[in-house]
């Protein structure tokens, strides 16, 4: 049997008043998802480990069945792995996001949904204006900004300490962003051969206040200033770490030969590197609701068709999410159901060779907290010829009910790939 794993990024949510008490999930029309939910069965899944922030890159390791106590060094490795960016051992990446600040707040995690060409171009000027007078004062190379796709970028500090505490910019809109500024762990270890975590968070927060007067500059800004629209004002690091060690999934799971991870996210496709997958890029794939949901549908069925496991990841319910945006979040949920759910169950249901198809979100984004949550998931498992279950519908509430009960961590890939 070949799975496939058809992720909604922050699809979940809790109840909405606007919606008469009901979730998103439960509120949407989506009548792919509630099929496969009768026809098959579901349960709840925790997807973050006590002591672990809510994040994606936490919440799809583990999903893909990783302890994260032992592999978890944050997005930036990933994000390097899937940009081509190879670490030495002695390099930190930390994710680098380019933001929108005014009145002293973080007003959006994503630059005013700054477009990737774009963004280069900013990149680049950070390379040269405040990446390389800091490596003339070191003597050596010691930091380099990276492209990465929209807003999401790197930032690589040689001998940097990863024992430092960052303030993920999509946690904190609407909150005084000088408070958050990145600070050392309390006690943090020293390691031979790299910056003390206090010397990584000075050098850090230098970088913040400097990138705020070097972009405010920036010609891209001084139009997007004339035009009223959102400016790409500041960068803001996060979640970094060094080179990860993940055994591949090939060699944990026997029913996986050869897999394939579709996503338009630089973290995702970094885990999927780590699992041994291959990284399929689709035309107009955006990380956003206008993304190509019939072009990752196409690219998941020529996938299975060769491949025995398929990870499918759509980040647009998150983004609406993290917006507040309500109307937009329905949109999302609704287009995965109908425009790449669908498509591809109409297409392997009938296949000689079953395809056993998961869906389900990675943690919650409220869009009326706008943040993750990290209450468990719901989650639905189909095949033809599973013994169905009671479960009429796909949401938080109704598979509570599910014959799967409540699942934790590893536990749901050990049982998809135990059927």
């Amino acid at each position: 049997m070949k799975h496939i794993i058809i992720l909604g990024d922050g699809m979940a949510d809790l109840p909405v008043e606007r919606l008469g008490g009901k979730t998103l999930l439960q509120y949407a029309h989506k009548p792919m998802m509630d099929q496969l939910a009768r026809e098959g069965r579901c349960g709840r899944l925790i997807t973050v480990p006590e002591g672990f922030p809510p994040g994606s890159e936490v919440a799809n390791t583990a999903i893909l069945g990783y302890d994260l106590n032992k592999v978890y060094e944050g997005r930036g490795p990933l994000e390097a792995a899937s940009i081509g960016y190879k670490m030495a051992n002695d390099d930190f990446a930390i994710r680098c996001n380019i933001i929108t600040l005014a009145d002293g707040k973080i007003i959006t995690h994503n630059g005013g949904n700054l477009e990737t060409d774009d963004a280069d171009v900013l990149i680049k000027y950070l390379n040269e204006n405040l990446a390389k007078p800091i490596n003339e004062r070191e003597g050596c190379e010691r930091v380099k900004f990276i492209t990465g796709i929209q807003y999401r970028h790197l930032l690589v500090i040689k001998g940097g300490s990863k024992h430092i505490v960052c303030a993920p910019p999509h946690d904190h809109p609407n909150e005084a962003w000088r408070e958050l500024l990145v600070k050392a762990e309390e006690n943090a270890p020293v390691e031979v051969g790299r910056l003390s975590a206090q010397q990584t968070a000075d050098l850090i927060n230098e970088m913040i206040l400097k990138s705020q007067e070097l972009l405010a500059k920036h010609p891209f800004n001084q139009e997007r200033s004339k035009r009223g629209e959102r400016q790409a004002n500041s960068i803001w690091p996060w979640s970094g770490g060094y080179r990860p060690s993940m055994e591949p999934l090939q060699q944990q799971y026997p029913a996986i030969k050869s897999g394939t991870v579709i996503s338009a996210v630089d973290l995702i496709r970094g885990i999927g590197h780590y699992a041994g997958l291959k990284i399929v890029e689709v035309e107009g794939a955006t990380g956003l609701a206008d993304t190509n949901y019939e072009g990752k549908a196409q690219a998941a069925i020529e996938a299975l068709e060769n491949d025995d496991f398929v990870f499918v990841h759509v980040e647009a319910s998150d983004e609406a999410g993290h917006d507040g945006d309500l109307e937009l979040k329905l949109k999302t949920i609704e287009y995965l159901d109908q425009r790449l759910i669908a498509p591809i169950y109409y297409k392997v249901e009938s296949w000689n060779e079953p395809v056993c198809i998961a869906v389900l979100p990675d943690h919650l984004t409220p869009v009326e907290q706008r943040i993750h949550v990290g209450q468990p998931v719901p989650f639905l498992i189909w095949y033809r010829g599973i013994k169905a279950d009671d479960v009429q519908q796909y949401d938080e509430v109704s598979c509570v009910s599910g014959s799967f009960g409540l699942l934790k961590l590893n536990e749901f890939m050990q049982t998809l790939m135990s059927v």
